[in-house]
Order: C-alpha cells, then structure tokens, then sequence
C-alpha cells in the first residue's frame, strides 16, 4: 500500500443539494486524472481543484445515467477537449468511450488500472470501477452505504440489484473500501466486511430483499424529468464529439 499512497491522488467531493459525491483519482507521476459521476452544479469547483493540483483529466466517468442529478462530464468535455467521457454499454446514453464487464482504464502508472464491473439492477448500465492497487471500489448507486439504490424506475429490477451486488461488489476482498455516489444518512465509505454484516437490505435472502425492494413505495425522483434526458446526452444539450 505504500507505494499506492505515494502514486495515488485521491479525493472526495460533495454536492449537497443531491447528496451526490464525486472522486478525484489522479496518478502523480504521470499527473492523468479521472472524475468519476461529476455534476453540471460543481464543474467550476472541478475545474479549479484540477487547475491547483497540476493534473490533466483524461476521464469523465459516469458509473450510470443519472436520474437525480445532471451530469458535469458535458460541460468538462468543453472545457478540456482532451477528456473523454465513460458510460457502461448498456447505460442507452452518449459516451466517448463504453465499457463492458473486465475492462480496464489506464489513466496513470498504476499497475491494475480500473476495473469496469458490470453491476445491473438500478439500472442497466451500472458500472462499478475497482482500483485493486488501492483496495476500493466506486459503486455509483449500486450499493450505498448500509443500503442500495432504489429499483422502480427506469431498468430496475431488485433480483438483477441483488446478483450483481453479491458476485460483483461483495465479493471482492472484505478489506476493500466501498465508495457509493450518494449518501443522505451522513457516511462517506464503508468496506465489503461491514456490509456483509450490517447492511440493512442486502444481508437478507434474495427473496427477502424483492419484497422489501418491492414495498418501499419511494416519491418519483424529484429531478428525473430534467436529469434523465440532459444525461442520455452526456449532460449538455449540444454535446461536444459525444
């Protein structure tokens, strides 16, 4: 791990308003950086944060379509032409580059890069990107902290959530930190042990969680209207190359 702390730039960043976090990796030799799940609101934050680190994004990756905000990676394509935005391939969104199950990102000298796994259920192209060399993973809205995204809209379906979830996510090393892209309950990561043992939902029997996926009677998103169609297009309404 020593090695990974002197190579690795890492950093968490917070929209309030959606409760959205955003991750900052960026390789210190090589100075290359990703963004995973930027927001339109914080992109003049990014930017800035970019500018006094010194780093070059070469990614904007969006672990799903959004449905409760609106994606920066448009409006960061415009500002860094370099950069190439990243969705899943069954995400039905614009994108640079798709990513299937195995894939990898190489964004710096870090020996493992990203792995892109494929974890379905919230919707169908949700990703989830593992850094093995730092021993966590960002699972978007995949599994949150002591929970999971919610399953009734868009390509939900609770048994897909609870599959990929179990072979995807909690069955890497239990020592890994897991980085969701929202949290309203005040947490910022947790690890593969913890919620094997304490998340509320997905520590239930497959059956059990349908019911209680089923049962939650959740309000219609309150941004899907704006966020679905602005994000199936990269975010902006006159995309860029994407």
């Amino acid at each position: 791990m020593a090695s990974v702390r002197n190579l690795l730039v890492f950093r968490q960043l917070f929209h309030k308003e959606t409760s959205t976090y955003t991750y900052l990796l960026a390789c210190k030799q090589t100075m290359k950086a990703v963004l995973i799940d930027p927001v339109l609101d914080c992109v003049e934050r990014d930017l800035k944060l970019l500018r006094e680190l010194g780093v070059q994004l070469v990614y904007g990756i969006n672990t799903h379509v959004h449905a409760d905000h609106i994606t920066g990676t448009g409006k960061l394509k415009q500002a860094l032409p370099d950069c190439k935005s990243v969705l899943g391939s069954k995400s039905g969104g614009r994108a640079d580059i798709f990513v299937d199950q195995s894939e990898r990102l190489k964004f710096g000298n870090l020996a493992s890069m990203l792995e892109c796994r494929s974890t379905p259920g919230h919707t169908n192209g949700c990703t989830t990107f593992v850094l093995h060399d730092g021993a966590m993973a960002f699972t978007g809205d995949a599994l949150l902290v002591r929970g999971c995204g919610r399953t009734d809209f868009q390509q939900g379906s609770p048994s897909t959530l609870y599959e990929s979830v179990h072979s995807q996510i909690l069955s890497l090393p239990k020592h890994y930190k897991l980085y969701p892209a929202h949290d309203y309950k005040g947490f910022s990561v947790t690890t593969v042990e913890e919620e094997l043992a304490h998340n509320t939902r997905l520590t239930k029997s497959k059956e059990e969680f349908i019911k209680i996926m089923d049962n939650l009677n959740l309000p219609y998103p309150k941004r899907i209207d704006e966020s679905l169609p602005a994000n199936l297009i990269c975010g902006v309404t006159d995309p860029v190359s994407s």
